[in-house]
């Protein structure tokens, strides 16, 4: 650790500082938090002393946690050591919580500070170790993808690089939008089958009469409308890796078939005596609880202990709220390669906003709001009254900011269209506690056009069970 910089206005902590570790080399003293963050995006620092005072010890966890993550954006193996008073301790903690990596006492001691200095290198060290056995496994396109700031997230990639070379099926379970299809991808993209095909099934997706001969294949004449040999997808997926989303949809008498194939690989086409076979490595998701179908009878028990052989839960956006900027700028800078427009980032009610709002529609709502945002915005910052009002709380904004006035009457009434639709969605389905049927005859429309707009607006059903 060779730069060091000191953010204090007190003499005594400099002094502390220097004297008590006299080595330390290239060391920039600054009085005030937006100073230090200045130089360190100027020439970033190994070493960071902050007094507790600095901080706003009073405010959210998550306010101090973007200060913090600021320092280690332009530094990721950066190291914040709190000076802090010995009466100060519950708010000591709650800096370490929003991200800082140790502290010591003030006044302290030349033993206390070294100890504090070892650790830090220990863990830099042990983070260099693992950033080099990443940076080796993972390929480069995935870089951003599997950078994280959260531990259960860490531990998700951590899963997959261990599993990934192997053959083993996989069991990914999550929220929707969480990005389980990604993580399959991510999955095959990092196995010994790269090369070989990766074939996506929405099993949710397709009706019950078709979903057999989408997976297995038909011969001709199987049916009526079977007018040739279809392949299956597990023929098309040979040597590969098939990924079978929501699978607690797969219909009872499709289990049986699908339990075949796991065991030794064997299956048949519809209407067809000859046995066929794959080899193709499965991927399965879903966002059910298989354990509840398994016992109310919808899931056969024999293949859902072969379905989770390696689980991976992954967690829900609103639990790893400290990945929202790092996700927000990889796809606003997506956005920017699609649509070449100039926008730098988020208006700061817009971020307060965000890691305020539950995300029910998880990584995929983000994605979603963010593009219809950059759509709307004439300006070169993703303002709030681009955004669905029940996200952002600030009513008399949206109506003031100037930009508003840029819009014509058709977006305007798009918006405000928009926003009705979702509130009354979300009004209606409270109201039944989540049963499509009765809150579409309610609504006097079909359940397929309820559930579509329900998708629109990444609106979820299960949130309104009770």
């Amino acid at each position: 650790m060779d730069r060091v910089l000191i953010i204090s206005s007190r003499p005594e902590t400099v002094s502390l500082v220097r004297e008590n570790h006299p080595d330390l080399s290239d060391c920039v003293q600054v009085d005030a938090l937006p100073k230090a963050l200045e130089k360190h995006r100027q020439s970033p620092f190994d070493l960071i002393f902050a007094d507790l005072e600095q901080f706003d010890t009073i405010s959210e966890i998550s306010r101090n946690r973007d200060t913090i993550l600021s320092f280690k954006k332009n530094n990721p193996l950066a190291r914040l050591i709190l000076i802090a008073p010995r009466n100060a301790i519950r708010e000591t903690f709650h800096l370490i919580k929003a991200g800082a990596d140790d502290y010591v006492t003030s006044p302290t001691s030349k033993l206390e500070l070294q100890m504090a200095l070892a650790a830090c290198r220990d863990e830099v060290s042990h983070a260099l170790e693992l950033d080099y056995l990443r940076d080796h496994f993972w390929k480069a396109e995935w870089l951003d993808i599997v950078h994280s700031f959260n531990p259960g997230m860490r531990a998700v990639f951590e899963k997959i690089r261990a599993v990934a070379p192997t053959i083993a099926t996989v069991l990914l379970l999550g929220e929707t939008g969480t990005g389980k299809g990604l993580l399959a991808r991510l999955t095959h993209w990092h196995s010994l089958r790269c090369d070989k095909p990766f074939i996506a099934v929405h099993c949710g997706a397709i009706t019950e009469t078709l979903i057999e001969s989408e997976l297995f294949g038909h011969e001709q004449g199987a049916f009526t409308g079977a007018i040739r040999k279809k392949l299956g997808k597990f023929e098309v997926a040979r040597n590969g890796t098939i990924f079978l989303d929501e699978i607690g949809t797969i219909p009872p008498s499709l289990q049986i078939k699908l339990l075949q194939v796991l065991q030794d690989g064997s299956f048949s086409r519809v209407g067809g005596e000859e046995t066929l076979h794959t080899d193709a490595r499965i991927i399965f998701a879903t966002n059910a609880d298989l354990e509840k179908l398994v016992a109310e009878g919808h899931f056969r028990k024999d293949l859902y202990y072969r379905v989770k052989i390696f689980p991976i839960e992954i967690p829900p956006l609103r639990k790893r709220i400290e990945d929202l900027p790092h996700l927000t700028e990889a796809f606003l800078q997506k956005l920017q390669k699609r649509y070449n427009k100039p926008i730098s980032g988020l208006h700061p009610s817009v971020a307060e906003a965000f890691r305020k709002y539950g995300w029910p529609g998880n990584v995929r709502e983000l994605e979603n709001v963010l593009e219809r945002a950059y759509i709307l915005e004439r300006s070169n910052m993703l303002m709030p009254q681009n955004f669905p009002a029940d996200m952002m709380p600030y009513e008399g904004f949206r109506v003031k900011d100037r930009s508003m006035a840029d819009l014509s009457l058709a977006e305007a009434r798009q918006i405000v269209i928009e926003d009705f639709e979702k509130r009354y969605i979300r009004d209606l389905l409270t109201r039944n506690k989540g049963r499509i049927n009765i809150s579409a005859n309610e609504a006097r429309i079909t359940p397929r056009q309820l559930n579509r707009l329900m998708n629109q607006y990444a609106i979820l059903k299960e949130h309104f069970k009770k």
